[in-house]
């Protein structure tokens, strides 16, 4: 049999498929990535101007070692772009004190020795008073280590370093299938066809076409932007920094300030029955009022000085797993394929180090993070 065309290919460079290239390319592996749209499109989960990032992880105990690592690799590869991509402004967490919010957060700063500020209802309305309608029993956690991350730029300079370390980059190329083959994998394009000792599929909430996961399910998030409506300077990214703040009912009221223009970005995570299904195939992004009315309403009590009518809308897609955890690892039936997906709204963080873990897989290398809670033979 001839000899594979390269070591790893990688499906979709998005944030964590453009990660695993950087770290492939890094160590010195023959690596392709090949993307269906453009370098940082605004078609899939990675867009939107801006990310919060923050170690104190709610959502899993198991995902704290990943987040330490993803900073590390975050300020590494800020470095190597000439400019930081991870901006520690810190963070804010708001809820009651047993809520999956400020609890969750508490709980994972108290069992990983994560430096966190607790927030009296009174020193929380004094410190932030943007936040408005607080509950009687609603407390702040202010985490230093968390911030900001810009999405586009991260992706861009990933890819960037990617080139630069070896790697060949294909965009506009859509990959129409995935053969596994007793040596490697084929990877099939409408212009031709690569051969590799193993494949990364890392195509977002386009994965559960390319593969065959069911247990995926794909739902459509509008982001939204507000201007303020009076002092704009309340709104600054320093003065109001990214945010996490549980409503009554449970919903999140999620968002951030802004520097000049002051658009201040803003959402509501809903992801039970409220949430839309979406073909993530179907190119009509188009927004109507009801994308922003339930947030409209949210912002009247708790977070006045807005303008009722946001200034900008999109459309975000994210892909949802069951159990609220990633998907990762090697196809129990095909072991060369390896595949990354299931972001839950909250995979972006940790991209450099989802990247890294993705290129440990691909290079049988042991990965230093442990990972068996978000496998994908969980579902086998």
């Amino acid at each position: 049999m001839p000899e594979p065309d390269i070591d790893v290919l990688v499906v979709g460079l998005g944030a964590w498929g453009s990660m695993a290239l950087w770290s492939l390319a890094s160590r010195g592996v023959r690596a392709i990535g090949v993307e269906r749209h453009g370098r940082g499109h605004s078609l899939g989960a990675s867009h939107g101007g801006s990310r919060m990032f923050r170690i104190t992880c709610l959502e899993h105990p198991g995902l704290v070692p990943l987040a330490r690592r993803s900073a590390e690799l975050w300020d590494l590869l800020g470095r190597q772009a000439g400019k930081p991509l991870l901006h520690r402004y810190g963070g804010l967490l708001i809820g009651a004190p047993d809520s999956a919010v400020a609890g969750g957060t508490l709980a994972a700063a108290n069992e990983h020795g994560i430096e966190v500020e607790p927030l009296s209802r009174t020193q929380l309305a004094g410190r932030f008073p943007q936040h408005t309608a607080l509950a009687p029993d609603d407390i702040g956690v202010w985490e230093p280590s968390a911030g900001l991350l810009r999405p586009e730029a991260s992706i861009r300079a990933a890819l960037g370093a990617a080139e630069t370390a070896g790697a060949r980059i294909f965009t506009g190329t859509e990959v129409t299938g995935i053969e596994s083959i007793d040596d490697g994998v084929l990877v099939h394009s409408p212009g031709r066809t690569w051969r590799a000792r193993r494949v990364v599929v890392a195509t977002g909430s386009w994965l559960p076409f390319m593969t065959p996961l069911p247990e995926l399910r794909v739902v459509r998030m509008p982001v939204t932007w507000f201007e303020p409506d009076g002092d704009a300077e309340r709104f600054r990214l320093a003065d109001f920094p990214v945010f996490m703040r549980e409503l009554d009912g449970g919903t999140v009221l999620w968002g951030c300030g802004a520097d000049p223009p002051y658009d201040v970005k803003l959402g509501l995570e809903q992801f039970g029955a409220t949430a839309v299904p979406f073909d993530p195939l179907d190119t009509d992004r188009s927004v109507t009022p009801a994308d922003w009315t339930a947030l409209r309403a949210a912002l009247t009590g708790h977070l006045p000085g807005l303008r009722p009518e946001p200034s900008r809308v999109a459309v975000c897609m994210l892909t949802l797993t069951p159990d609220g955890q990633f998907v990762l690892g090697s196809l129990p039936d095909a072991p060369n394929v390896i595949v990354a997906g299931g972001d839950n709204a909250h995979g972006f963080k940790h991209a450099t180090g989802i990247g890294e873990l993705l290129a440990d897989l691909a290079t049988d290398h042991e990965p230093r993070i442990d990972f068996s809670f978000m496998d994908v033979k969980r579902f086998s």
